[in-house]
C-alpha cells in the first residue's frame, strides 16, 4: 500500500505541483516553439516522455554504479548530457523512420531535446530527490518520476497547443497576435498551476 501511495505522490507532484515547465520553468523553448499545432505538440510530448523515462533509467544506473563507486560524481553533468544526447539520437532516427510527417513537423525542436534543460533537470533531481523521512529515491521511483515528469510536460504542451489553436481564430488585437498573447497565456497557466503548490505530501 505504501508503494502505491508513493507512486501516486510522485505522479501528482510531477504533473501538477512541481510541473517542470510551469513550476520549475525548465523546457520553455519547446513549450513555446512546438505548441502551435496540437498534433506536433502531442508528438513532441510522446518523444519527451520516452526520452525522460529512458534518461532517468540510464542516468540513475550510471550515477549509482559508475560515478559513485569511482568517486567521480563531479562528472555527472557531462555523463548525463552524453547519455541524453545518445537517447535523443535514437529517438530521432526512430521517428524519422516510423513517422516522417511528424519528424518534418517537429523540425529543429526534436534534436533540441538534447539540450532541453527539463530532461537534464529530471536526471539530476532524481539523484537529489528524497522522501520526507530522508530516504533517497530508489531506481523504480526515479524512473517513475522521469515518466510522470514527461507526462506533465506533455500535458501542459498539449494544453498550450489547444489554447493557441483557439487563439488563432479569436479576435486578438493586432499588437498582441503571435508571441505576445502566447506569453500571456503561459503566464496565466503558470499562475493556475501555482494553485497546486498548497498540496503537501
Amino acid at each position: 500500500m505504501e508503494f502505491l501511495s508513493r507512486i501516486f505522490t510522485i505522479a501528482i507532484a510531477s504533473i501538477f505541483v512541481q510541473n517542470y515547465v510551469l513550476s520549475r520553468f525548465l523546457g520553455l523553448c519547446p513549450y513555446i516553439g512546438v505548441s502551435k499545432k496540437l498534433d506536433s505538440a502531442a508528438g513532441m510530448g510522446m518523444a519527451v516522455i520516452f526520452v525522460m523515462t529512458l534518461a532517468s533509467t540510464f542516468t540513475w544506473l550510471i550515477h549509482n554504479y559508475i560515478l559513485v563507486p569511482l568517486g567521480i560524481e563531479y562528472l555527472q553533468t557531462i555523463a548525463f548530457i552524453l547519455t541524453i544526447a545518445s537517447l535523443v539520437q535514437f529517438v530521432e532516427m526512430a521517428i524519422q523512420k516510423m513517422a516522417p510527417a511528424l519528424y518534418k513537423s517537429l523540425g529543429v525542436f526534436l534534436p533540441l531535446i538534447t539540450t532541453n534543460c527539463a530532461v537534464l533537470g529530471v536526471a539530476i533531481l532524481n539523484i537529489q530527490s528524497t522522501w520526507p523521512n530522508g530516504d533517497k529515491f530508489n531506481f523504480i521511483y526515479s524512473v517513475l518520476q522521469g515518466f510522470f515528469a514527461g507526462v506533465g510536460f506533455t500535458f501542459v504542451l498539449v494544453l498550450m497547443a489547444g489554447i493557441r489553436e483557439r487563439l488563432d481564430k479569436a479576435e486578438v488585437p493586432e499588437s498582441m497576435k503571435g508571441m505576445p498573447i502566447s506569453f500571456i497565456v503561459a503566464g496565466c497557466m503558470a499562475l493556475a498551476f501555482l494553485g497546486f503548490a498548497g498540496l503537501k505530501f
